[in-house]
This record gives C-alpha cells, sequence and structure tokens, in this order.
C-alpha cells in the first residue's frame, strides 16, 4: 500500500514496486485521480489496484485495508506517503511565533497521525504473516540535528513522524516487520515545486530499497540516498 500516491513521489514508488514484480495498490484520497494516474503506467503494462483512502479520517483508513486484504489476503508492504505542506513553499520567514495552531493541527493529522493509522492497521496483518516493511517518507525538514526557521507545522509534523518511526520499531524489536523513514531530497513535484534539485526517479530510490530490504536489513533508521542521516 502506498498512500498518497496519485502523483509526484508516491505515483513514482508504485511505479517502480510494480516494474520489480510487486503488487503494488495505489491509494489516493480522490479515487478518479487515482485511477487517472494508474492509466498513465498503462503503456509499460503495469495495472496498480486504486483504492481510495484518506488517511486523517478513520473509517476511510478502515475501509482502505478492509478492501485490500479482501482483494489479496495480506499487505507486506506500507509507505505513508501521503503529506501536506499548508506554508506554502514560498513562505521560508513563516515564523512559528505567527503559525495559526488550527493550521498545525491539520498539518500533524495528515503527515504524523495518518502514518500512526496505517501503522495501526497493518502491523497486526504483517505480524500474521510474517513478514512487514513500513516505510515513513520524513524529510530533513524535521531533522532536530538541522532543525532552522520556516515551515514550522511541517518540520514539526515530519519531526514527530521521524518519532513515530524510531518508536514504532523499538516495540517491534526484531520481528520480521521492519520500520524506517527516509528523507527525499528536494524534488520536483508539486509540492517541492519545478525548481528542485532531485527528479522523482531520485526521491523514490531510497523508498524502494526500504521497502524491499532483505532479512538482514536495518530498521528503526532514517536514510537519504540509502545512507543513514542524524534525526
Amino acid at each position: 500500500m502506498v498512500t498518497g500516491a496519485n502523483r509526484g513521489i508516491g505515483l513514482e514508488i508504485v511505479k517502480q514496486l510494480s516494474r520489480g514484480g510487486m503488487l503494488a495498490v495505489l491509494c489516493s484520497r480522490d479515487v478518479e485521480k487515482g485511477k487517472q494516474a494508474a492509466s498513465k503506467l498503462a503503456s509499460e503494462g503495469l495495472e496498480p489496484p486504486v483504492v481510495a483512502l484518506d488517511v486523517t479520517d478513520d473509517a476511510s483508513v478502515a475501509n482502505a485495508v478492509a478492501e485490500v486484504m479482501h482483494l489479496f489476503g495480506r499487505i507486506d508492504v506500507l509507505v505513508n506517503n501521503a503529506a501536506i505542506q499548508r506554508e506554502g513553499m514560498t513562505a521560508e520567514q513563516a515564523s512559528v511565533l505567527d503559525v495559526a495552531p488550527e493550521l498545525a493541527l491539520e498539518v500533524f493529522n495528515a503527515n504524523t497521525l495518518g502514518p500512526l493509522r496505517l501503522t495501526k492497521a497493518v502491523v497486526p496483518i504483517m505480524r500474521q504473516g510474517g513478514y512487514g516493511r513500513i516505510v515513513n517518507i520524513s524529510s530533513g525538514a524535521g531533522q532536530l540535528a538541522e532543525m532552522a526557521a520556516g515551515f514550522p507545522s511541517y518540520r514539526m509534523s515530519k519531526a514527530a513522524l521521524n518519532a513515530l518511526t524510531k518508536v514504532t520499531a523499538a516495540e517491534l524489536g526484531p520481528s520480521p516487520i521492519k520500520v524506517n523513514a527516509m528523507c527525499p531530497g528536494w524534488v520536483r513535484t508539486d509540492m517541492g515545486g519545478p525548481d528542485a534539485t532531485r527528479s522523482v526517479e531520485q526521491g523514490a530510490e531510497t523508498a524502494i530499497w526500504l521497502a524491499t530490504l532483505p532479512d538482514t536489513g536495518p530498521t528503526g533508521g532514517f536514510f537519504r540516498d540509502k545512507t543513514p542521516i542524524p534525526w
């Protein structure tokens, strides 16, 4: 299951996982946009199933997971990609002293609680199946080691997502389920803008690696370009 997969990095992750032979489910809040995105992959012979999913809605999460289980009977990989950035890519000087708590809650609900909802829903399934990979698409903007000014809601939500990654990995311990976070870098997407320095292919590469880790692979880590980075 790849959330927020009707465009950008999410769609690229679906494409690359599908190319690798995995049945990647394209999850989209707007199912029609999801179907339109899936149709773009038809030229490669790829036909990812599309499932409606709003990560901010408990019922939508439950319904999406139930639909995938009804169709395929298992969930091996969860990529928590869906996210929002409400402060605008030009608002680099947006101050934490000015941010509306309501906006921060909206961003936190999507970027942190969304992955929490999905993680809670799929871990029992992964435990039953004896295998699991959870990939949280985070950001260098959430690194405490390099925290800077601007984008306070987005930064706080991604820092909290990193905490969720560490807590989940610690609770699952040396189980067959691996939980990691990654930073795609500044990617040319609707969120990143046309001036970003990285392609969607580059942005998705580490997520693909983490989604297909061998049993000896890491858990509880934060990565960029397949290399550990500070929290």
